[in-house]
This record gives structure tokens, C-alpha cells and sequence, in this order.
């Protein structure tokens, strides 16, 4: 096995002859990759039939390029499945965007792989390169967490103290699985309010229903805060959001309210850090 084209000058082996015995030793029957691999596919089917093994059956693909039509970069989004793990991407999303992308089939994310096989046909794909989007796979993304139930999330958000009524308040509001750190440290541990009007704040703390709060005690407490202060709209909403989360915009405050507690949210309303 002296074979030039084969074994580097130091001894070392090619590509070609490592990835074909790696390929028989796990049995591949399929072989897809990009269409850069095309020339070395002749040279692997030699080999294939020299080292007695089935030839598996081959495909190739076009490259992906990024948005703008030019090979992908890292500002773009060619990032390692590690990164993109890492990142809070899951795997599904991945999944889903892959077996579609580049043939003329809508992309939808699906949360079972047995559902993206199902639906996975290789002779949909063109010939022509497609375009890789990060935004795309991240709105995928979104739409997976959205409708993801607390049994699947649990093992994923990997946070002490989470709850299936925590997971349905703010799934809603995630693009990826990691943005549930912020609202967990929002219920669950301490922020510094933002405080607009500490005045008004005063006054609505004086109207928070008593005892345990409820998904309903939000409504109750600003109609009554409606009511007795004159406040309405943006003016009396957001300085509470603010306070209570530290954020402008999130999970849906009826839904939050009850899992700060009545306790953390007048300390909040009072201007303490809580």
C-alpha cells in the first residue's frame, strides 16, 4: 500500500483511504455529501471494490453559500454544531432546516426526527447552491420553543427551580432554549428594578391584592389601579413591567406575577433590588 496517491511521503494516510474503511467498518449504506467531493468519488468506489466491501450508494449536494449569495462566513453563521448547541439552538431546528433547505419545499420545524425523515425526499433538491440564513434558523428555532411541552423542555433548559407553569409563561418569548436564563433570574433571583416613577409605584404597590397571587390578580390589580389612579395604557403598564422585570417587553404579566410572588414584587415596587 505504497500508493502515492494514497499514503503521504511521511507515512501518514490520505483522506481517501481512512474514510472509505471508516465507512465499511460502520456499514454505510448512504453516502451524501457536498458536491466538492464529486471528483473523489470515482477514486472511493475503486476502493470500495478493492477492499471487498459493498460500494454504498452516493449523492452529492451544492454547497451551501451565505445570505447575500457569497461562500458562508462566520459573522454569517458558519458556526460548528457545537457553537450553534452552545448558542441555544436545538437540534430539531437544525434537522428541520437541512432536510429542506435547498429544494422547493416549505421549511417547517418539526420536533421528531422520524417526522423529518418521513418527509425527506433527496431527489427534491436542486442542483443549484442554497442560501443559508441564520435568521431563518433562528425563527425556526422559535417556533419549536413555542410550542414545546414542559416534558420535552425540562431536560433542556437544565435551570433549578423551573416549573411546567414557568415554562408555559415564557416559552413565548423564546428564540432560543439559553433566553430562559434571563426570565429565571427575573422569578426566581434577584434584579434591580428599573424604576420610572417611584410615586406611581407607591400608590400601585398600596393596591397589589392581598395574599396569594393568581393569574388573574394581574387584571384585578390594574383595573383597580385604573380606577383608583386615573392611569391607563402604556402609562400604567410599562413602569409595572419595568419594576417587576427589569425589561421592557417579555412573558405575558399575568402569567409572571403569581411566580415572583407577592413578596419580591412590593420589595420591587419599592425600588429594592429583589
Amino acid at each position: 500500500m505504497s500508493d502515492p496517491v494514497l499514503i503521504r511521503s511521511d507515512g501518514r494516510p490520505l483522506y481517501h483511504l481512512p474514510s472509505v474503511v471508516d465507512d465499511i467498518d460502520f456499514a454505510i449504506t448512504h453516502v451524501i455529501r457536498g458536491e466538492d467531493h464529486v471528483s473523489n468519488t470515482a477514486l472511493h468506489i475503486q476502493l470500495f471494490k478493492a477492499l471487498g466491501a459493498e460500494v454504498p450508494a452516493f449523492a452529492h449536494i451544492p454547497l451551501l453559500m451565505g445570505p447575500d449569495g457569497g461562500p458562508l462566513s462566520k459573522r454569517e453563521g458558519s458556526q460548528s454544531l457545537r457553537e450553534m448547541r452552545e448558542g441555544g439552538i436545538d437540534p430539531m431546528s437544525i434537522n428541520s432546516l437541512l432536510a429542506r433547505l435547498g429544494t422547493s419545499d416549505n421549511v417547517t420545524v418539526m420536533s421528531r426526527l422520524d417526522a423529518v425523515l418521513d418527509s425527506f425526499d433527496i431527489t427534491h433538491f436542486s442542483r443549484a447552491a442554497a442560501k443559508f440564513d441564520p435568521a431563518e434558523l433562528r425563527n425556526l428555532n422559535a417556533k419549536l420553543l413555542h410550542e414545546m411541552p414542559w416534558e420535552e423542555a425540562q431536560g433542556k433548559i437544565d435551570l433549578p427551580d423551573g416549573s411546567e407553569d414557568f415554562w408555559t409563561a415564557i416559552r413565548g418569548n423564546l428564540s432560543v432554549i439559553t433566553d430562559a436564563r434571563l426570565w429565571h433570574q427575573v422569578v426566581y433571583g434577584s434584579i434591580e428594578p428599573v424604576v420610572e416613577d417611584q410615586e406611581f409605584l407607591n400608590a400601585a404597590s398600596e393596591l397589589l391584592p392581598e395574599g396569594h397571587l393568581d393569574t388573574e390578580s394581574w387584571k384585578i390589580w390594574t383595573t383597580e389601579i385604573k380606577d383608583r389612579l386615573g392611569v391607563k395604557g402604556k402609562a400604567l403598564f410599562m413602569p409595572l413591567r419595568l419594576a417587576l422585570t427589569g425589561q421592557s417587553h417579555g412573558p405575558e404579566m399575568a402569567k409572571i406575577l403569581p411566580l415572583i410572588g407577592r413578596e419580591k414584587a412590593l420589595k420591587r415596587l419599592s425600588g429594592q433590588a429583589a
